[in-house]
C-alpha cells in the first residue's frame, strides 16, 4: 500500500530560542497507507493536537522528516506548504468553522474556489453531489446558524471533502455532538474513507469510536504508543 503520511524521528520544541525551551513530541515514527482510518488516542496534555497540526502542515517540526503523499516537505517553503495543505489535505474539526453568513452550499464550495483547480460550476456541481451523500440537499441555501449542531458538522465533512483530498484529518469530530449525531458523523468519515482510498487520522476520546478504526494510534508524554490487538508496543 502506498504511504499517504510517513513521520521519521518527528520533534517538535517550543520556546527554542529561551534558556526554558520545552520538548513535546519527542522522536515519533508513524505511518499511514492509503486506505487506513486510525484513531489518534492519548490523554489531554500528550501531544495529539501538535503531532496533527505537524501533519497538518500548520506548524513544522523542530527535527525529523516529514512526507506528505510521496513528498518530503523538509524544503518547502510556506507557499509551497499551503499549496499542498490545499491539495492533499481535508481538516474536520470539533467546532466546524463554517461561514455563518453563507449558505451551505457555498461553505462546502469555499475550498475549490480558493484552490481555483475547478471552475465554478464545477464546484457547485461537486458541492450539491456531496451535500446529496452527507444527506443536506435540501439544505443547500440554508446558513449554518439555521442548522443543528449534526448537520453543521455534516457540511463540514462535506467541505473538507470538495477536492477529493488524500488524507483527512479530523481532531475530535464528534466531540460537541450528541450520541447518534456522532455515530452519523463517524459512519460518513468511514464511508468516504472507503469510497476515496483516503488515509484518515481521527483524534478522538471516545473509547467506542477508536474502537471502530482499524487500528490506533496513542501518545503519551509526546511518545508514541502503538496498539496491536489490545498489546501495547513502544513503535
Amino acid at each position: 500500500m502506498a504511504a499517504i503520511v510517513e513521520l521519521e524521528g518527528i520533534r517538535k520544541s517550543y520556546g527554542v530560542d529561551t534558556p526554558v525551551a520545552t520538548e513535546v513530541l519527542h522522536g515519533i515514527d508513524a505511518r499511514l497507507e492509503e486506505g487506513e482510518f486510525v484513531a489518534l488516542v492519548g490523554p489531554s496534555g500528550s501531544g495529539k493536537s501538535t503531532l496533527l497540526n505537524i501533519v497538518g502542515l500548520l506548524e513544522r517540526p523542530t527535527g525529523g522528516r516529514l512526507s506528505i503523499d510521496g513528498r518530503d516537505t523538509a524544503g518547502l517553503d510556506e507557499a509551497a506548504l499551503t499549496a499542498l495543505r490545499g491539495r492533499s489535505i481535508g481538516f474536520v474539526f470539533q467546532f466546524h468553522h463554517l461561514l455563518p453568513g453563507f449558505s451551505a452550499l457555498e461553505n462546502v464550495m469555499m475550498p475549490a474556489i480558493i484552490d481555483r483547480r475547478l471552475s465554478e460550476r464545477e464546484a457547485e456541481a461537486r458541492a450539491r453531489e456531496l451535500l446529496g451523500r452527507v444527506g443536506l440537499a435540501d439544505a443547500a441555501r440554508k446558513r449554518p446558524p439555521q442548522l443543528s449542531g449534526g448537520m453543521q458538522q455534516r457540511v463540514a465533512i462535506a467541505r473538507a471533502l470538495v477536492l477529493s483530498p488524500r488524507l483527512i484529518l479530523a481532531d475530535e469530530p464528534t466531540g460537541n455532538l450528541d450520541t447518534r449525531s456522532a455515530g452519523e458523523v463517524f459512519d460518513l468519515l468511514l464511508e468516504f474513507n472507503r469510497d476515496l482510498r483516503s488515509a484518515c487520522l481521527i483524534v478522538t476520546h471516545d473509547p467506542r469510536l477508536a474502537a471502530r478504526c482499524q487500528r490506533s494510534i496513542e501518545i503519551v508524554d509526546g511518545r508514541v504508543v502503538v496498539l496491536n490487538s489490545g498489546r501495547a508496543a513502544l513503535a
